[in-house]
């Protein structure tokens, strides 16, 4: 199982979000100095999120997303604001990011959605979001009416292999993540699910690598410390 440390940046730091509420930002300092801790402790991937980009649609965290990208030799995936096929290229091919993740706009523009899968296949995936059964999209404040299901059957015909899936009344609460939802949606999709939200405990590690699950990000546990990362990698690799 991969486990994604999370660096999300607002406003140029590094912050972690309840709820993802932009008026509960806690702030954890630099995100290049996070992106080089989190490598150093042995990381194999990291999961940016760009949430000026998600909230306001502005790209004031460019320079330090390709510091991000300069600091640290292991992977990157970029979630925030994609919304145009140009977006998606600039981060892919100038930035250098290696993954794209969109949310949103695999509801709101389908069009987008397979271009940029059809351009980019496995760099490409697809954030789902879900409060209540249903996908909630526009910085959670919309229901899309479709259910996670539904979605990553779009995902799916659109040949895209993986997911984050975020129980949103979860995220940033360390209250445990939803395993029994994110399982049945790995098998039920087929798709590689990365687990986002409430990983609050290497037992949460533990259960999502038991069932399989392709992978997890790491958030609040880690600057909060209830989780070790290099104890979570040990867990992760079994």
């Amino acid at each position: 199982m991969i486990l994604f440390p999370a660096i999300d940046i607002l406003d140029g730091k590094a912050v972690r979000l309840h709820l993802g509420k932009r008026d509960t930002a806690m702030h954890y300092g630099d995100p290049v100095a996070l992106a080089k801790k989190w490598a150093s402790l042995g990381a194999e991937y990291l999961h940016i999120v760009d949430l000026n980009a998600a909230f306001d649609n502005t790209r004031i965290n460019d320079e330090i997303i390709k510091e991000l990208r300069r600091a640290v030799d292991i992977p990157l995936q970029l979630g925030g604001g994609f919304k145009s096929l140009e977006r998606i290229k600039y981060c892919l091919e100038e930035i250098g990011i290696d993954r794209a993740i969109i949310g949103s706009a695999a509801v709101t523009n389908p069009t987008l959605f397979s271009s940029a899968a059809a351009r980019y296949e496995k760099r490409i995936v697809c954030g789902i979001d879900e409060r209540d059964g249903k996908v909630s999209i526009k910085g959670w404040t919309e229901d899309s009416g479709l259910t996670p299901i539904e979605l990553c059957g779009r995902v799916k015909a659109a040949g895209i292999t993986t997911v984050v899936y975020t129980d949103i009344t979860r995220d940033g609460a360390l209250t445990g993540v939803n395993a029994e939802k994110t399982v049945a949606l790995q098998n039920k999709s087929g798709l590689n699910v990365i687990a986002s939200g409430g990983v609050a405990s290497l037992r949460d590690i533990e259960v999502l690598k038991a069932q399989g699950v392709y992978g997890a990000i790491l958030g609040k546990a880690l600057y909060a410390e209830t989780v070790d990362l290099r104890e979570a990698l040990a867990v992760a690799k079994g």
